[in-house]
């Protein structure tokens, strides 16, 4: 079976980004009690004030998908929707080994 990685960029309304931050943060931490899900990992731009980078790696893109219906993920999203400026699928990617993914 494939893995499933993505690997997204969120832009924050102005002055916002460390709320949504926060909020994707938080999102990590709902991630922790998924099995399928071996990273989310969220980053920010050193040169934009804007920018927020999630790098998810998920056992299949199955997986990633049924996340996306969780009351929790529907909890955070509606809470993240009024600060999000936009939003750009950067990449999806094969993962296929390293340091913090499971095998197999």
């Amino acid at each position: 079976m494939t893995k499933f990685g993505l690997y997204g960029k969120f832009t924050a309304a102005d002055g916002k980004r460390d709320t949504l931050v926060e909020i994707l943060v938080e999102a990590s931490k709902a991630m922790e009690e998924i099995n399928e899900c071996e990273l989310y990992v969220v980053s920010i731009d050193n040169t934009d004030p804007d920018s927020v980078y999630v790098y998810e790696v998920w056992s299949d893109e199955k997986a990633h998908q049924a996340s996306l219906s969780l009351e929790a993920t529907q909890t955070l999203i509606q809470h993240a929707k009024p600060i999000i400026a936009g939003t750009e699928r950067i990449s999806t990617i094969s993962p296929i080994g390293g340091k913090g993914l499971k095998e197999g």
